[in-house]
């Protein structure tokens, strides 16, 4: 099982004890602001138990769950001592976009989506990102990014050539090697992947499940980090350029559960939520013209034995507790991405915020 109840300390901020026991069955979301920026637009989250890390428009960001930074990153808009630090990082003095961040063992990796894709290390005790790979194409556009540990990790991307750009770190991040389109399975025409959510891949030990999207919708998958690959065909809606998966995630190495749909047609519910209990070999429409209709990631809750679901997007908030069978409508609340602490707490990100999400 790939969740595992982390407890964390944040010096008044939070704690993990709490007295309040959830109920089986969730029935509301409380939504607590912890950053307002009307120049944020967050797509990629990740956190540890000192810093929110977020990759935005034109910036990448730390926001301190204690009193203060413990190290600064350079181009820093607020002082150390303040709780929000921004690092913008340029080419031809335009600021790059990144869509896809992890925070691994203290260290930060991100990759900014567009030619040139760059991909930076930011070392934990280190104040300037060092350049660990770097791709120049027309057609680049790197969507996520994920580890398996903390030496072997991958981002993909949309394809420069016959099949989906993948790219593999084997020593901690330190260098990243394309794969061969030789190794990979052929793209079909109009076949890439979203950047909403950078929760295109899940990982569940050594298996990897990546969700392509576009006028072609499949998954690819790796038994082994990604040294071997196969393709499975989806049931999800696609066709279209905007249509397709846009978020996966697996509970374990059976169970798993895709969304998505067209996002310039966000209230229709046919053919947008996809289930799998043989480990993505195949898939079942689920909730089919029932809500919630296009959201930008669904992720399992910890401990939920693979019943729990919450799907969020620019139009709300949604939960399952049935696999994905009906749903409940929380709130209108919008945001495009989310990760779990635990079973009641999570942090969700969208246009001009950061928010804490309570679930009761």
């Amino acid at each position: 099982m790939k969740y595992f109840l982390l407890c964390f300390l944040f010096f008044g901020f939070m704690s993990c004890k709490d007295d309040y026991q959830r109920p089986i069955d969730v029935s509301k979301v409380i939504v607590e602001p912890i950053l307002r920026d009307s120049m944020l637009s967050v797509r990629a989250l990740d956190f540890n138990d000192e810093f929110i890390f977020y990759g935005s428009a034109d910036h990448i960001g730390k926001y301190a769950l204690t009193s203060q930074f413990k190290i600064s990153l350079n181009d820093v808009s607020a002082g150390s001592e303040k709780a929000h630090s921004k690092n913008v990082i340029t080419h031809d003095d335009k600021p790059l976009h990144f869509r896809a961040i992890k925070a691994i063992e203290g260290d930060l990796f991100v990759i900014s989506i567009t030619d040139p894709a760059k991909l930076y290390k930011l070392y934990r005790k280190s104040s300037e990102p060092k350049l660990v790979y770097e791709e120049h194409n027309e057609k680049v556009f790197y969507d996520s990014m994920d580890f398996w540990n903390d030496k072997e990790g991958i981002a993909i991307g949309d394809p420069t050539d016959d099949c989906m750009s993948i790219i593999i770190t084997r020593n901690g991040g330190e260098t990243w090697t394309k794969l061969s389109c030789d190794d990979l399975p052929n793209a079909k025409e109009g076949e890439a992947a979203f950047a909403a959510s950078d929760t295109n891949i899940s990982i569940v030990g050594d298996k990897t499940w990546v969700a392509t999207g576009g006028k072609s919708s499949r998954i690819m998958f790796s038994p082994d980090k990604g040294k071997t690959w196969e393709v499975f065909e989806t049931p999800i809606l696609q066709g279209k350029e905007t249509t397709g998966m846009y978020s996966v995630d697996f509970y374990d190495e059976n169970n798993g559960f895709a969304i998505g749909g067209d996002y310039t047609k966000p209230n229709d519910t046919l053919a947008n939520k996809i289930r799998t209990k043989d480990g993505g070999e195949t898939w079942k429409v689920v909730a089919d013209g029932k809500g919630p209709g296009y959201r930008s990631c669904v992720q399992y809750i910890p401990n939920g034995n693979g019943k729990e679901l919450v799907a969020i997007g620019f139009k709300g908030i949604d939960y399952s507790n049935d696999s994905g069978d009906s749903w409940k409508h929380l709130s209108d609340e919008g945001f495009y991405t989310i990760r779990f602490l635990n079973d009641s707490v999570a942090y969700a990100a969208g246009r001009g915020r950061i928010s804490k999400l309570i679930f009761r």
